[in-house]
């Protein structure tokens, strides 16, 4: 079984997430293509796209979030997401499992399936935030406290955020809707688990079932990947662990160039495996991941997290975690600058090295 060196999965890991060189890609096949797009904070899947897209606008976005082309609600292990209005269709079916357990964790609701038909209910009605969601609930279910309503609804209902909700700079109130309703159409009957990881693996691949397992949130996974084996090519990491892989999907060649990138916060691209040393230096993880569920902007250099960085209005702050080759350093403030440019357009622009 052949073994694939770190950095070849690096470099491969760089062309699977669309890292490897900025094309004229649209936003929606770049969306459709990651399946589901970190979207905690409104402003990071715009950010996420640019560093994938030369020809990407802030617009672009915006304007598939308003004709329902993409979408946002929670999707992969119960946080915000962005796909698009299709994929949600299948993809929330086969998260639900997962959302459920959530749900009985956190909401601790006697009866789900009369939970359930209450939230639709009171939803059929028009769009409600979650805290007005919660607040109705409480006639129905007085022993369920506000937030345990409000996880509730959030987790077994498939709901969606219509805009302004998920655009750029957005920080107000936020709606819910039923994704039914808002898509015109039902969600599949059951799970698409062929497809989920068809789809991890054009993306995310070659990865292992626990890879798959941390960025979807669900459980169970080595027997369908075991299904699927005789389907699929399998190699190893320098560890050992078997990587599952599509039949047809080229593998990098280790010594292929890598360009700065500029990453958000919660990006896919360092979320997306439970072994992290595709992207991430083992050594440098928590400084990228430092808990309390934060997970910082990152810049990477050579195809590895190399620093993080943060932006107030046209000052934006890199801080690397150890001195930078000076063509490496040079390269960095070429790109923070064309950031700055796409982010903060109408305001003075300063790179500062923390």
């Amino acid at each position: 079984m052949r073994v694939l060196p770190t950095r070849v999965l690096n470099r491969t890991y760089l062309r699977r997430q669309l890292l490897a060189e900025r094309l004229p890609r649209t936003a929606d096949d770049i969306v459709r293509h990651l399946v589901a797009v970190q979207g905690q904070e409104p402003d990071s899947p715009y950010l996420g796209l640019w560093a994938r897209s030369s020809a990407f606008r802030r617009e672009d976005l915006t304007a598939l979030l308003h004709d329902r082309t993409v979408v946002r609600g929670a999707m992969l292990r119960g946080t915000q997401h962005l796909s698009t209005g299709d994929d949600f269709g299948w993809l929330r079916p086969t998260l639900q499992p997962m959302l459920d357990r959530l749900a009985g964790r956190l909401s601790r609701v006697a009866d789900p399936v009369a939970f359930t038909a209450a939230a639709r209910e009171i939803l059929a009605a028009g769009p409600l935030t979650r805290p007005e969601i919660a607040r109705r609930l409480t006639a129905r279910f007085p022993d369920v406290d506000l937030s345990g309503l409000t996880l509730g609804a959030h987790l077994r209902l498939a709901l969606l955020h219509p805009p302004p909700s998920g655009t750029w700079g957005h920080r107000g109130r936020v709606t819910c809707v039923l994704a039914d309703d808002y898509l015109g159409r039902p969600l599949a009957d059951g799970a698409a688990m062929e497809t989920l990881v068809w789809r991890y693996l054009a993306a995310f691949g070659p990865a292992s079932a626990k890879d798959l397992r941390v960025w979807s949130g669900l459980t169970r996974l080595a027997g369908v990947l075991a299904g699927l084996r005789d389907r699929l090519r399998v190699f190893r990491d320098e560890a050992g662990t078997d990587l599952y892989d599509l039949p047809d999907a080229p593998i990098a060649d280790p010594d292929e160039p890598a360009p700065v990138v500029f990453l958000p916060e919660f990006d896919n691209a360092v979320l997306g495996h439970a072994d992290r040393a595709r992207i991430i230096h083992p050594g440098d993880r928590p400084l990228v991941t430092p808990g309390w569920s934060i997970v910082r902007p990152t810049v990477l250099v050579d195809g590895f997290v190399a620093a993080t960085w943060s932006r107030r209005g046209g000052t934006l702050t890199v801080e690397p975690f150890r001195p930078l080759a000076p063509g490496d350093r040079a390269a960095v403030e070429a790109r923070a600058a064309c950031l700055l440019d796409f982010a903060a357009p109408g305001d003075a622009h300063e790179v500062r090295w923390a």
